[in-house]
């Protein structure tokens, strides 16, 4: 699969959001709330909006699912999943660990992915069968030789329901839980392919969450997965694990299913 046209339009997409991201960051822009009570800003609907037109134009066949603006159908079996501002609470709290997700969808799974950090000046690519890169240099996960030794992130607890939660517990006990990362979205996932943090676990992700991030993780050298350890694809369930080193999966598995 030559994605060299697509890699072009996903730079070209990452660069249309941080233009209409950077003049509103710390401009103490009020949010408006959605249907489902999560802020959503003129930022956010800037940038899709100015990431859709780039699509209409350059690849009407293609459909586009949205975080704000929702799904447009296509011809071509391929999809444009946008997530504008992957952090929407952080980025209001002025805090630069917010990302733009941009993923190519094709036939249900990720090919394509791009992580782009607008105020640090960051853009994690991720492409099937390529290395991950940070601002075109490879990066890589890093070894974990025990989950004990393990640095986990998450959103936030809050993303859990009960249920999940106590299985989330039971994987941070068998961590290096003193070391737990709250907060971050999409961010983790960067630093995770980066080789700065070992596992992410959440839960009720949308596509939109996690179509881009499977690329960049995997072509680090890391996995993604649901929590059975089945791969994501468009119909996951919304609980996701991301880990650096593959060979703590079977670990990881098992403590999730234990509750704390």
């Amino acid at each position: 699969m030559n994605l060299t046209a697509d890699i072009a339009l996903a730079h070209r997409l990452a660069d249309a959001a941080r233009a209409a991201i950077r003049p509103h960051f710390r401009s103490g822009l009020t949010p408006e709330r959605k249907g489902d009570a999560t802020p959503v800003t003129l930022a956010d609907q800037a940038a899709e909006e100015a990431m859709r037109a780039i699509l209409a134009a350059d690849v009407p066949d293609d459909a586009v699912h949205g975080e704000e603006f929702g799904a447009t159908n296509g011809k071509s079996g391929r999809t444009w999943v946008l997530d504008p501002i992957d952090g929407t609470a952080g980025f209001l709290a002025g805090r630069p660990l917010f990302g733009t997700l941009i993923a190519l969808v094709v036939d249900g799974w990720p090919v394509l992915g791009v992580i782009d950090q607008a105020i640090l000046d960051e853009r994690w690519v991720g492409v099937t069968g390529k290395p991950t890169t940070l601002n075109g240099k490879p990066v890589r996960t890093r070894a974990c030789a025990a989950l004990a030794d393990a640095t986990l992130a998450t959103t936030g607890p809050h993303y859990f329901d009960d249920h999940d939660g106590e299985h989330f517990m039971g994987l941070a006990a068998k961590t290096d839980h003193k070391r737990m990362v709250m907060g971050g979205d999409c961010y983790n996932y960067a630093m995770l392919a980066s080789g700065h943090l070992d596992l992410v676990c959440e839960a009720n992700l949308k596509l939109h969450d996690y179509a881009a991030l499977i690329p960049i993780v995997e072509g680090a050298g890391g996995t993604m997965c649901d929590w059975n350890g089945d791969p994501l694809h468009a119909a996951s369930d919304g609980r996701v694990l991301a880990l650096g080193d593959p060979a703590r999966l079977e670990d990881v598995i098992e403590a999730l299913a234990c509750q704390h």
